[in-house]
């Protein structure tokens, strides 16, 4: 199968388990904040309530992000090939590999080791735009690269 295919379902599936485990975590807040039920210790209601809202918040704004990826996996194209590091490129170094897509970590295929990683993170931004043979520094290290898919 494609290289680029499976990284990106690697990325899909990556995105979608985030997604089911902050809406289950939504669900039971939702679920408990519904139960709560007002104590003769007022006082510890409240607390309980605003813990609740606080999980709320912060499951959230991690939705937020989600959707973000989802939409940044949406701009990958795996059919394109460029000269170019772009947003969907493999890039092979002598170090390490990766696939410009989303932060998704690392990821092996057929026994080589991939990371997953964001534009905007601070090795996406050093891979935007380079070429094979071209060099960089990251972590202190000249790191060449060797091919783009």
């Amino acid at each position: 199968m494609n290289l680029k295919k499976e990284l990106y379902k690697f990325c899909e599936e990556f995105v979608n388990k985030r997604l089911q485990t902050v809406e289950e975590v939504i669900l039971s807040n939702q679920k408990a904040l519904q139960s709560e039920t007002k104590s003769s210790a007022g006082d510890k209601h409240e607390t309980g309530r605003a813990m609740l809202q606080l999980e709320m918040e912060k499951a959230s704004q991690q939705l937020e992000g989600i959707t973000q990826m989802k939409e940044t996996l949406a701009k990958v194209n795996i059919l394109k090939s460029a000269e170019n590091i772009c947003l969907g490129s493999v890039v092979f170094t002598e170090k390490v590999n990766y696939f410009l897509s989303i932060s998704a970590g690392q990821l092996v295929i057929a026994d080589t080791t991939y990371y997953a990683v964001s534009v905007s993170s601070p090795i996406g931004k050093l891979l935007l735009g380079k070429k094979i043979n071209d060099e960089f520094i990251f972590n202190k290290k000249k790191i060449m690269i060797t091919e783009i898919n």
